[in-house]
């Protein structure tokens, strides 16, 4: 049998490898999910592309924002000022997620914050209220790990907790903010609960999985925009999150927040 062969560097002949170097990059390994899942869904190309507009613009104007930050955040916590996780993205695969950090880098506890937590410093505290710890997810949207408006990008501690029948939510690509995130804010109803950990999985999780559905049943541009506007003037506290009447569960968990002023 004859093989084909090339001429090698020095005028010798080299068995032709092409052919091996093309399997191996068919065979390349898919990174596996950590959260099993249907095959993930995309957001739309014009979607993709306010995410790119978005991020470009956002990291271009804030740099010396973000510098400063970044200075600080190193000089309260005593450790890096950017924090690294692995999240769930799309389709169930793992990706790290970046944030600046917002804890104690030395102390360990349940990775549900509820307020009060010891874990944050003061300027983490801030950072979280008014979400500037999330600058660096414009790194994340860039990569394409995540998009401006969609579910929570979850840690993979608790994904893998999710109930079997809340698990397609990690189809889609997670988002920077989406309903979630500005109609069911974690520190809102988390306050007083024995165990973090089982009220989030347990209670608050099949109704942040439900506003995301809301809109990820017809991501539109137009939502996308309106999302974005929302999260903007609820940070602004100009826009207050609104439960609905349809959840009494968790409007009653809000009250357990904390104690009334009276």
């Amino acid at each position: 049998m004859r093989v084909s062969t090339k001429k090698g560097m020095w005028g010798g002949r080299s068995p032709d490898t092409s052919g091996t170097a093309i399997r191996n990059r068919r065979t390349r390994r898919v990174p596996e999910p950590v959260v099993p899942t249907d095959q993930g869904i995309s957001p739309s190309p014009v979607r993709r592309a306010l995410d790119v507009a978005v991020a470009v613009t956002i990291l271009v104007l804030i740099w010396p924002l973000f510098l400063l930050l970044a200075m600080a955040t190193r000089l309260s916590t005593g450790g890096t000022a950017i924090y690294r996780q692995q999240r769930v993205g799309q389709g169930g695969i793992a990706f790290t997620l970046y944030k600046f950090r917002t804890m104690r880098p030395t102390t360990g506890g349940p990775e549900v914050t509820a307020p009060g937590d010891d874990r944050v410093t003061r300027l983490g505290a801030i950072m979280r209220k008014t979400s500037l710890d999330e600058l660096p997810q414009m790194v994340n949207v860039l990569l394409g790990h995540m998009t401006l408006v969609g579910p929570r990008p979850e840690s993979v501690a608790l994904a893998t907790r999710y109930p079997e029948r809340l698990r397609f939510v990690f189809r889609y690509r997670p988002g920077v903010t989406g309903p979630c995130q500005v109609l069911v804010r974690d520190e809102k109803v988390l306050g007083w609960a024995v165990d973090v950990e089982k009220f989030y999985l347990t209670k608050l999780l099949p109704h942040r999985v439900e506003k995301d559905m809301d809109f990820l049943n017809d991501p539109t541009l137009a939502r996308t925009v309106r999302w974005l506007v929302i999260t903007f003037l609820y940070l602004l506290h100009t826009a207050k999150p609104d439960l609905g009447p349809a959840q009494p569960e968790l409007a009653g968990a809000t009250a357990l927040s904390g104690p009334t002023d009276d």
